[in-house]
């Protein structure tokens, strides 16, 4: 019995922190931006994909967010030790120290580097870098801390991952690839500032000039809706330039009047539970978005650019 109980012991500080360095990676954000990533790279070709960049593509990106996520934690470590939200992540709470983490980020960025690199091309894994620099360093280090353009400015790193998996299998740039990313970037400002509204004291206390601590929360929520009207222009272009076909319409408007209900009882300001809402149908809405994008492109592969591309 008294062996049964050290075996215990043993295993639940190991699964604890086999937890730490997973809560480490952010694991739900990392899967989101797996998932636009994936979506890329199906909607670059009007076929299958090959296995190969599917797995080693998604995993390498996937790492590589993962290591940009955990130098995210060591870098803000003070100001999410004083926010509600966040005084329970692992190097704010003394679990993972700041070392250990950082070890653990250049190793797990290095080995998705590496992935990228040998088993998809270098273009992925430039831009795939440029991105993690973009989030750990320049968000994080310097923006956040700035400008409350913060989530604005730094978000263009955030919404590379479809562009990411459009160049995995094409190894080239393209307009309708952006266009992906122009999506992610629209929807970021009204995604984070209505949880910058629903979690205001912790950014106040933290001193952390996100735009309802410097602008007030009224100021705050017009900017949701005129984001949200942005994003509602921007996500019918895959439509219009013929990425797209009728099917994406519909769910791109359908989705969209839904978000725009969203931001605009967060404007009216009367419901104090909306802007939590307001992030969690956001969050719902991108991947719907994707996902219906990709099926749409599967029911109707010949249209569109493709289409041209093949004299129609």
């Amino acid at each position: 019995m008294a062996e049964a109980y050290q075996s215990l012991e043993q295993v639940q500080p190991l699964k604890q922190t086999v937890a730490d360095y997973l809560e480490l990676c952010k694991p739900k954000v990392v899967l989101l931006l797996v998932l636009t990533s994936l979506i890329g790279m199906y909607m670059a070709v009007p076929g299958s994909v090959p296995w190969q960049i599917v797995f080693f593509g998604n995993i390498g990106i996937g790492l590589c967010a993962g290591s940009a996520a955990v130098i995210n934690h060591v870098v803000d470590n003070r100001i999410d030790s004083i926010m509600k939200r966040t005084d329970k992540r692992p190097v704010a709470k003394g679990r993972v120290s700041p070392k250990n983490a950082i070890i653990f980020a250049l190793t797990v960025g290095s080995i998705g580097m590496i992935m990228l690199f040998t088993m998809v091309n270098a273009l992925t894994a430039w831009l795939t870098f440029a991105s993690l620099i973009g989030y750990a360093v320049v968000y994080t280090m310097f923006l956040k801390h700035a400008t409350p353009q913060n989530i604005v400015i730094g978000g263009l790193a955030g919404a590379a991952p479809p562009l990411l998996g459009w160049v995995a299998v094409t190894n080239s740039i393209d307009g309708h690839g952006l266009l992906l990313v122009l999506i992610v970037f629209a929807w970021t400002p009204p995604h984070f500032w209505a949880l910058a509204i629903a979690r205001y004291e912790d950014y106040a206390k933290a001193d952390v000039p996100m735009l309802p601590v410097t602008h007030g929360i009224a100021y705050t929520r017009l900017h949701v809706l005129l984001y949200t009207l942005i994003l509602q222009v921007v996500t019918l272009l895959p439509f219009v330039t013929g990425l797209s076909g009728p099917l994406y319409l519909a769910a791109a408007v359908v989705l969209g009047f839904i978000f725009l209900y969203y931001a605009i009882v967060l404007y009216i300001g009367k419901d104090r539970k909306i802007p939590m809402a307001t992030f969690r149908y956001s969050i719902i809405y991108l991947m719907a978005l994707f996902i219906i994008m990709l099926i749409d492109h599967q029911l109707f592969p010949v249209s569109g650019h493709y289409a041209m591309a093949l004299g129609g």
